[in-house]
């Protein structure tokens, strides 16, 4: 298999911790293969930071706790470059798809030429753009 550079959506990194039952047969293959490199945006750590500080995520680990958790896990935490916050502004809105995180994760992958690796089907409205993804 070819290396391959994975951005890990926020759900599935929430799932690859702590309910890797909700990933898909694909995904497991796909972050076990030490050929490839998995990737966690810093994007999806502010993200779950947010909700968490909201009450409108709760989950069964300590939150600040995830960078250890990747650690162990050989994925490779990745900041949000300055530029990048600014130029996502060219990705298309599609559908009235406004979620800051997931545009900016989307912007992120096409940009650097990363699959995206998410269950959310709204991605195929990307693919146009130039995003790859997997589930």
């Amino acid at each position: 298999m070819r290396h391959l550079k994975l951005l890990l959506d926020t759900h599935t990194l929430l799932w690859a911790i702590g309910k890797t039952d909700e990933l898909s047969e694909k995904v497991i293959m796909g972050i076990r293969d030490l050929d490839n490199e998995v990737l966690v945006s810093a994007v999806s750590l502010w993200e779950i930071a947010l909700k968490s500080s909201l009450g409108k995520l709760t989950v069964s680990f300590d939150i600040e706790d995830i960078p250890g958790y990747c650690g162990k896990m050989g994925f490779e935490l990745i900041p949000l470059e300055p530029i990048d916050a600014l130029n996502s502004y060219h990705l298309p809105n599609k559908n009235n798809h406004k979620d800051p995180f997931d545009r900016m994760l989307i912007y992120q992958c096409i940009k650097n030429k990363y699959i995206f690796v998410s269950r959310d089907r709204r991605m195929e409205m990307y693919k146009e753009d130039g995003l790859k993804y997997i589930w």
